[in-house]
């Protein structure tokens, strides 16, 4: 999807930044449009290398509190992810505060794979996948850190709770900053409730990898025999915090079900209960998502015609967890 946040880049320029980070420039370049926030290109170098190229936003561009310095999470997450032994492409360089670019930018192997969104599948080997994705995320929510929310903008806590107030408290105060953004409830008043029904969180002990960007479109399939996961990509919205987060996105928009293959190939890795507890704090972390869906269009300014179907099924979403909150 288009948005104003993607960084704009001639050739030569996109030719010259490959070259200090890979020594060799530019042969061929695709930009890949399915993303919302990054500009992704697609490289052939002149040494026959094929890579993807993401380029943080223009340093002078304004975008919510959160999304500063996300590619440096990502970074770290693709290496957590690794050791972990989740598949995951080959970050070949990170660049931060590149000198010409004024940003950050990440290279990485291309997947020859397929992903999942645009797959024909039938139910048997989507439940296979789903299994094996659950056992994937197990792994990655095994990854366990020393601080609470995003440490590469300092939107930390001691505790999870602490950490997710900051999180929607700087979010809630980006929606004043861009004025016009559609909330359900007054600024205020979701604050007051999503601090009252912060008391669940505290069930989380331990800061745990989370990805929270796990919809089908960031999932590479290899489909060459039976189908199976390639590699799991876009980890610039990890954060650390609590391992039921992870749930959220490949359910997007819908309840966990307890017969989910997803559960199942997530359980047969770690223990999972989904306690009443459990369920509180899993609308608590929708709660979270469908307020960024709904605030990041302030920066982004999605065109109306691609936005409004998202933007519609979130604020519905979101009416229907704070209902349940409030409750």
């Amino acid at each position: 999807m288009d948005s104003r946040t993607k960084r704009r880049i001639s050739a030569d320029a996109l030719s010259s930044l490959a070259h200090r980070a890979l020594g060799s420039h530019v042969r061929e370049a695709v930009e890949l449009a399915d993303g919302f926030a990054n500009a992704v290109w697609k490289l052939v170098l002149d040494d026959g290398r094929h890579v993807v190229l993401k380029l943080s936003p223009p340093p002078d561009l304004d975008q919510l509190t959160y999304e500063r310095d996300l590619l440096r999470m990502e970074a770290a997450a693709y290496a957590h992810a690794a050791d972990a032994g989740v598949p995951v492409a080959n970050l070949l360089k990170a660049g931060f505060d590149d000198p010409v670019l004024g940003g950050d930018y990440l290279v990485m192997t291309v997947l020859d794979g397929t992903p999942w969104n645009q797959a024909e599948l039938d139910d048997a080997a989507q439940a296979a996948l789903r299994y094996e994705l659950g056992g994937h995320l197990a792994r990655l929510n095994g990854v366990t850190g020393d601080v609470y929310g995003y440490p590469h903008n300092g939107l930390t806590g001691a505790t999870w709770r602490e950490a997710y107030l900051r999180m929607t408290g700087a979010l809630l105060d980006d929606a004043v900053r861009y004025q016009g953004t559609p909330l359900p409830r007054p600024v205020a008043e979701l604050r007051a409730l999503l601090e009252g029904a912060s008391e669940a969180l505290d069930e989380v002990t331990t800061p745990h990898l989370v990805h929270f960007d796990v919809w089908a479109g960031n999932v590479f399939l290899d489909l060459n025999a039976a189908p199976s996961i390639q590699a799991i990509i876009d980890h610039e919205r990890a954060f650390w915090g609590d391992p039921l987060a992870e749930l959220i996105t490949p359910t997007i928009f819908n309840e966990i079900e307890e017969d989910d293959p997803l559960l199942a190939g997530y359980r047969a890795v770690r223990p999972l209960e989904l306690t009443p507890g459990a369920h509180r704090r899993l609308d608590l972390y929708r709660a979270y998502l469908y307020l960024i869906l709904l605030v990041e269009n302030g920066p982004r300014q999605y065109p109306e015609e691609e936005y409004a179907p998202l933007r519609d099924r979130a604020m519905s979403s979101l009416v229907k967890v704070l209902d349940r909150l409030d409750g």
